[in-house]
Order: C-alpha cells, then structure tokens, then sequence
C-alpha cells in the first residue's frame, strides 16, 4: 500500500540492490546500498567506473529494465517507489523526481527541436496550453543560460556545443520544477570554465527552487565544491559516507584514501601521483571477504575471509572496514 505523501521527507534509500544475469553469471551492480537525501541537500556518489553510481540512479528512478532486477526499499516524501504502480511513477518521474543523463549527445533525440523536447515533459505532467508551454521552456532556456533562446528553440541537438547541450538537458529536467535532481557527471567531458558554469547553475537552482540534489561524479574537487555529504562506492557497494568535510579531512577506508590520494595538489612539489594497484574486480566474480583486500596495502587474513559491515564510526559517519582505525592514523597522503 503506497503511504500518503509527506511533504517535509527526502529521499530514503534502503537495501537497494540491482542484479543483471549475464552468460557469465549474477553481476551485482549494486548492492545493500543505504544513503538519504534531506530536503535542499546535495549529496555525492563517488567512485571508480563500474562501482555503480549510474546503476543506483537508474534504480531509484526505476530505469532497469530485464535481464536486470531491482530489490529493497526507496522512499520519497513517504512513498515506496519500487512497489509503486508504473502509472502512478510515470506522474512523478519529470514532475517530483528529474534525472540529468551522463551523455547529452545520447540522451536528447536528434530529430527534434530541442524546444519541442523541453515542451514534451510540460504535456506530459501541466495543463498549460501551446503558447503557455512555449513560454515556459523559452523561461527555461533563459535560466540555464544560452543565449538567443528563442531562435536555439527551433534549432537541433547537433546545433548545440556540448556545454549548451548539457544546459539544454539540464531544462529539460527542471520543466517542472523538481524537487529531486538526480545528476548523473553531469559535467563529464566538458571543459573546466563550462564544467564551473554548471555547476554554479545547479547550485543556483538548488537554492531558488530548495531542490534535493544525488550527484554522480568522479572528480573530488566537484565533490568538495559542491556537496554536503558524500557516498564512497566500490564494487557495488557503499564503502564510506559522511559529510564532506569529515570524509576529506580523514578518510577511514583504505578506498577512500587512495582517491584523495590520487588528486594533484596545486601548493605542493611536482611528484609522481598516488595511484591504487590493480583494477576494480569483475561484478560476476567478487573477491571473497572484503572486495577491496587484493589491491588494499591493509589487507589481513581477515579481510580476505569475511567482508566488513559498514558500521557507524560516528554520528553520520559510516566505514565498512575491518582496520578502521589504523587507516585514520596514518599520515594523509593528500
């Protein structure tokens, strides 16, 4: 039964896991992964690729689709998205919840005037009319910042650098004034004064609409600049969370540390950069005990015959590792 709507709630993400079955096996792409999301908060998925930010995006929107298989518990404003009829998602998904894709080049249809595109979500979840319509995505065009707005409406994708086409999703995403951004690098590939612009403008958003924020990212400064909290993933799975701040002054999971380590310091001699041994591990394929323990420098017999829980280490602060401590202890390498 779908629990009445509660105004004042984020979102709440509980055990969710996604599966998909390959020729090779079960890939867990996401597993037991628990976050929230308080009103006006911008919170940070970070993590190699494959560690499943994308995957946990698409899930919470219910955008898996067969051979994959999604399980456990997501709840907005008091409401079970994953048990929710898909009559009842399809009136929330561009309304209450946006998702901003990875590729815009992809992601928007190159046979339509991006104009038309943005106007799609407004028939979809407003009665406005044609010209109220045409207004409010000219308004939209406006708010995220391209120029000759209402010329670029009749103008296609290919038309578009790829710093307009990503503010050009960006309004697609904002047609209805969301209250849940689901970012997925919406930054990725685009160079480092457009990267900036976006990001002010989602921040800029986030306050004038008090909108939620999840966003996928690889790049730590982008986190650092942007994000209240942050989720650590790593094969799948959440390996430490906190506030940013918390998390960047002393990370807690030997993961953790070697991205913060491998981030060039701008005051600092010119050196070779930390880098972690190994590649990620196979999702059909995990490592028994802790999937980190054959590139981790921490690594015990115990970390190789059983995989740590993540654990509260503090109020809001959450590690899934045996030596904790000891990871802590140890000089920053940043």
């Amino acid at each position: 039964m779908t629990v009445v709507a509660n105004e004042k709630l984020g979102l709440t993400v509980r055990g969710l896991t996604t599966t998909f079955e390959t020729s090779r096996g079960t890939a867990i792409a996401a597993a037991d992964i628990d976050f929230d999301v308080a009103p006006g908060e911008v919170v940070g998925l970070v993590g190699e690729s494959g560690s499943g930010k994308s995957v946990t995006l698409r899930s919470i929107m219910r955008l898996i689709r067969e051979p994959g298989h999604v399980s456990g518990h997501v709840e907005w404003r008091g409401r079970d998205l994953i048990g929710m009829p898909d009559e009842q998602l399809r009136r929330i998904r561009g309304s209450e919840i946006a998702m901003i894709f990875q590729e815009p080049m992809t992601a928007l249809n190159p046979v339509l005037p991006v104009g038309m595109q943005i106007e799609e979500n407004l028939v979809a979840h407003t009665t406005l009319n044609r010209r109220e319509r045409r207004a409010r995505a000219l308004e939209l065009m406006n708010i995220v910042g391209i120029p000759a707005a209402e010329r670029r409406l009749e103008e296609y994708p290919h038309q578009f650098s790829g710093g307009m086409r990503q503010r050009a999703m960006i309004a697609i995403a904002l047609a209805c004034s969301p209250k849940l951004l689901l970012a997925d690098e919406p930054t990725t590939a685009l160079d480092v004064t457009i990267q900036d612009q976006i990001l002010k403008l989602l921040l800029d958003l986030r306050d004038r609409l008090s909108m939620s924020v999840v966003l996928v990212t690889h790049d730590l400064g982008v986190v650092a600049g942007t994000c209240d909290r942050m989720a650590v993933m790593y094969a799948g799975r959440i390996v430490e969370k906190g506030t940013v701040a918390e998390v960047f002054a002393q990370p807690r999971h030997p993961y953790t540390r070697g991205l913060l380590g491998s981030v060039p310091r701008g005051n600092a001699a010119r050196t070779m950069l930390y880098s972690i041994d190994g590649t990620p591990p196979s999702l059909t394929a995990l490592p028994t005990g802790c999937a980190f323990h054959p590139r981790c420098s921490f690594a015990t017999d115990e970390c190789r015959r059983e995989r740590p829980p993540l654990a509260a280490v503090g109020e809001g602060r959450m590690v899934a590792c045996f030596h904790q401590d000891q990871v802590a202890a140890v000089e920053a390498i940043i």
